[in-house]
């Protein structure tokens, strides 16, 4: 997962290339376990929710069937537009601009959405709306193909997009070490914002199996594929077809959902 540190122009770009169709993200990108959505509840003191970066609503949707009250604030309006027609009601801005006005929340939750953030002045906004003993919850989904699946891909990557992903240095040893300094870099900015508690990481292991068409249909929301030339996703999703016939049609993904935490002191 790429943050793109030392540039922020080229940052805001990926993240409001998301946008561009939002139907399918919100169709094909995975729910977050029902279990980390209760433990997050019942970890707050109350069911006041902000969500950070909340996109098309997804994890929103789910902290208000848990019996939340959710307020989302997302920067792409589109993504903000279709949240609304769930019925999850969302502000326009980025978090670091957007205004409370004196509004305060039981927990502050970021769904694969707080890399965009900056993690201290991220932390410090939201203890600045937390309630005491609020929580902060941010989590990403860490998936990883089986090794065969994972290779074939890959080589397919590096036929249509020569140098892409950049390496430096070895290789992560699994797709958790890949987001290592992720994590690493939002608890630190929860430690440097200096109002909350020692920050947890809480893990959740699942698995999903996809079909060639499930994972042809949710591969142009990913990262760089959201900005490729459409002959080159052609191509891309193509060749990336191909590839997934050859080892049977549909393969399963084991993902780790990830949660980095603190509470408000």
């Amino acid at each position: 997962m790429p943050t793109f540190e030392g540039a922020p122009h080229k940052a805001r770009q990926m993240a409001e290339s998301f946008g561009v169709d939002a139907e399918r993200y919100d169709r094909t990108r995975p729910a977050y376990p029902d279990a980390m959505v209760e433990r997050i509840v019942a970890a707050s003191p109350g069911p006041e929710v902000l969500d950070v970066g909340c996109g098309t609503g997804l994890a929103a949707r789910q902290f208000r069937s848990a019996g939340c009250r959710v307020l989302g604030v997302e920067p792409d309006a589109r993504m903000a537009a279709f949240a609304r027609r769930g019925g999850i009601e969302v502000e326009v801005a980025t978090f670091e601009a957007w205004h409370p006005a004196g509004r305060t929340f039981d927990a502050v939750v970021a769904g694969t959405a707080w890399h965009w953030v900056d993690p201290v002045a991220g932390a410090v906004k939201a203890a600045e709306v937390l309630r005491p003993g609020g929580r902060l919850a941010a989590f990403w989904h860490v998936f990883e193909p089986p090794p065969a699946v994972s290779e074939s891909l890959a080589a397919v990557y590096r036929k249509v997009l020569p140098g892409f992903p950049p390496q430096d240095g070895a290789p992560p040893k699994s797709a958790l070490d890949g987001y290592r300094p992720l994590l690493d870099k939002a608890a630190d900015g929860i430690r440097e914002a200096g109002a909350f508690g020692e920050p947890e990481e809480w893990r959740f292991d699942w698995q999903r199996f996809y079909t060639r068409d499930e994972w042809l249909d949710q591969l142009p929301t990913s990262g760089l594929l959201t900005r490729l030339p459409p002959d080159t996703l052609s191509e891309m999703l193509a060749e990336v077809g191909a590839a997934i016939d050859a080892i049977g049609g549909g393969f399963t993904v084991a993902y780790v959902t990830v949660v980095v935490t603190a509470a408000r002191l």
